[in-house]
Parts: structure tokens; C-alpha cells; sequence
């Protein structure tokens, strides 16, 4: 499975939830159909950057159509679908309707499948269905507002402040002319008007090319070929040694392009946490691949983060004066999203006090078309 708490398999899963995950990559197939074909912008948008975090939310809405699963929408206890929003605003040239949008096919296609393939849905069950949609849409929504917004705050500062200098240029000069200055002396005060007039023009320019399409910071990769499940063997056979919780990997072999040093840093922090906060009772590795994605996940179990730190958690120097300690800079959680956003993907958390902890990365497998 590949929902967000790390199930591992459909045990304990009703005969409806069954039926929902096995019509999962039908549903994808007709949904990316009619994405590419409706939505501007979707025709040239690589397949796994398309998909991104929904089939996570899809298998979490088939956890939450089991009777008395913790779960009760596939938003509950994980911020997967403002993973979803932040990625779009990140990854793509999207507005706002084009994720209604997306969301919209979403669900005509969950129900043109169920009915082809026979699979009936209670009226209770479809409620669950279409508020685990409707939530994703406002939290997706959410995340993509909040990342433009604080993308302009941030070029709304630079520019206010690298603008001064040639500003400053043009006003002393036109001022030396406005009080008279030898005939020889004009034409250098002018050039450097026009020269520092051009100047303030190129970083207009880019401020506009900015706030039209915007990728976000990325760390500096170098991406190259190599098994994730050995890369994972040895983060937990180190953290074996170095902690007394025992830590496991479960998964196959998965052979992408990825940058080893930073994946292996930001697998070696989400081990340490959960080592540190977990409840002594261990801390397992999963990898999962899907739709040209990597799900690479570390799970504990232990007292949940509060639903309310969700979004705070990946902030830098961001610290919980709750259950979380103290000690820490808050530097380890803001790394190991930039290495996700920087591979093209997205990390999310899950977290319950029935499912314990998950902190998700989801990335492409071959992540070479979406490092610049």
C-alpha cells in the first residue's frame, strides 16, 4: 500500500476499501487522460511530476472507508494533500482553478471506474469520498496560496533592497545635473542615468519573470545512479548502532538518479527523530515505488505530533515548547523538505495516536528532468 501511515499491506481493511485499491491505477489512467486533455499548462508536465502525492491520498481514502479506522478522510492526520499545493506552486505554471480543476476529474473518474468495474459504494461511503476530496482542494489550495504569497514577500524584500543601490545612482546624478555641471562632465553623468536606468529595468524584468513562474530555492545536487535500498540498509544499519531503538527496512530494490549525499542526510535525520521521539519499540524504512515516484518513508510508533504543528514542523529554527524537545535548532525537518522539493518532489507527515508517525519523501525515480 502506499498511504501515508506506511500500512503495509490490506489486512484490516473492509471488502469496499479492497475493491477502491484495486481500481487505483484504472482511476490514474483515466484521470491523467482527462487531466492532459482539459487542463492548460498539464499537456508537457512529466508523468510523475503530474501524479506527484495523489496516489498517497488516494490509498488514504481507501483506509477511510474501513468501519473504525482511525482514519476518517484521507486528510486526517496528514498534511499529503498540502503536499500536493506546495509541489503544483513549485513544479508547474498552475493557478488556483487548474487544482479545483484537477481535483474535479479526479472524482468523475474515481466514479466512472467504480461503475465500470462493478464497485458500489454506500451513501455514507461516497460522503467520505467527497469530503476527503472537497478537504484536499482547500488544503492544496491552502499550501499553493501561502507558497506564492510568501515567495512575493520574499522578492518584495530583495528587490526593495538591491534596487536602492542603482536608484541611488540615477537620483545623485540627475541631481548634479540639475544644479549645472561642466559641458565635458554630461555625457558620463548621463551614461551612468542610462546604464543604471537599464539596470533597474533587467531586475523589473525579473522580478516579473519570477512571480510568473516560480520553482523556489533548491539545493545544489549531484545526482547519480544508485539502489535506494542499500542507501537505506546503511542509514539504519548506523542508527542501530548509535541508538537503542532497532530500526528495519522493508521494501525491494529501486535503482533511480538521485543525489546520494543529501537523500542519505535527510534519511539519516527522519531516523534519528524517530528514534528520539518514538517510543522505544523501533523505527522502520519502507520504500514503495509508484507512477515513476519513490515513496521512501520512516515510521514510529509513540505520542503523535498535534495535528495543529503539521504545517510548522518543516519551518527552519521552527520548535515545539509541547512534546517535542527543546535541544534541537530545528534545522534537520526544513533540510530534509528542501532536499524533497529539490529532488522535484514533496515530504509529508501522518501522524495519529492509533498509526503512529510517518514522515513521507516522495520523489521522482529518475529526478535528472527536474533538477535544473
Amino acid at each position: 500500500m502506499l498511504a501515508s501511515d506506511q500500512k503495509l499491506n490490506q489486512n484490516g481493511l473492509s471488502a469496499t476499501s479492497k475493491q477502491v485499491l484495486s481500481m487505483r491505477d484504472a482511476v490514474f489512467a483515466e484521470w491523467e487522460a482527462q487531466v492532459r486533455l482539459l487542463i492548460k499548462g498539464a499537456q508537457h508536465i512529466l508523468h510523475p511530476t503530474l501524479l506527484n502525492t495523489l496516489p498517497v491520498f488516494y490509498d488514504n481514502i481507501a483506509e477511510a472507508l474501513t468501519p473504525n479506522h482511525p482514519r476518517t478522510d484521507a486528510t486526517s492526520n496528514t498534511d499529503i494533500a498540502a503536499a500536493h499545493g506546495d509541489e503544483r506552486a513549485r513544479m508547474t505554471s498552475y493557478e488556483p482553478e487548474q487544482i479545483v480543476h484537477e481535483y474535479q476529474l479526479f472524482r468523475d473518474a474515481f466514479s466512472r471506474v467504480a461503475d465500470e468495474q462493478g464497485v458500489t459504494l454506500s451513501r455514507a461511503e461516497w460522503s467520505i469520498v467527497n469530503s476527503s476530496i472537497d478537504n484536499a482542494v482547500r488544503e492544496s489550495i491552502r499550501k499553493f496560496t501561502e507558497m506564492h504569497k510568501s515567495f512575493r514577500h520574499k522578492m518584495a524584500a530583495a528587490l526593495s533592497h538591491d534596487m536602492r543601490s542603482p536608484l541611488s545612482v540615477v537620483v545623485t546624478a540627475a541631481h548634479i545635473l540639475t544644479i549645472g555641471t561642466t559641458p565635458e562632465k554630461t555625457p558620463g553623468i548621463a551614461r551612468k542615468i542610462l546604464d543604471n536606468g537599464k539596470r533597474l529595468d533587467t531586475m523589473i524584468e525579473e522580478l516579473l519573470d519570477a512571480l510568473s513562474f516560480n520553482r523556489g530555492p533548491k539545493l545544489p545536487l549531484e545526482l547519480s545512479e544508485f539502489d535506494v535500498l542499500k542507501l537505506a540498509n546503511a542509514v539504519c544499519s548506523d542508527a542501530s548502532v548509535s541508538n537503542d531503538a532497532a530500526c528495519s527496512v522493508i521494501g525491494s530494490s529501486l535503482t533511480g538518479y538521485w543525489c546520494q549525499n543529501s537523500l542519505r542526510r535527510a534519511l539519516e535525520n527522519l531516523v534519528i527523530n524517530a528514534g528520539k521521539y518514538g517510543d522505544g519499540n523501533g523505527v522502520q524504512i519502507k520504500i514503495d515505488e509508484a507512477h515513476g515516484r519513490m515513496l521512501l518513508s520512516v515510521h514510529n510508533s509513540g505520542n503523535p505530533i498535534p495535528s495543529d504543528n503539521h504545517e510548522h514542523i518543516f519551518e527552519y529554527l521552527w520548535r515545539d515548547g509541547g512534546i517535542r524537545d527543546k535541544n534541537g535548532w530545528g534545522i534537520g525537518l526544513p533540510f530534509v523538505k528542501s532536499v524533497a522539493e529539490s529532488h522535484g518532489g514533496s515530504v509529508a507527515v501522518d501522524s495519529s495516536a492509533a498509526s503512529g508517525t510517518t514522515f513521507l519523501i516522495d520523489i521522482p525515480v529518475d529526478c535528472r528532468p527536474f533538477v535544473v
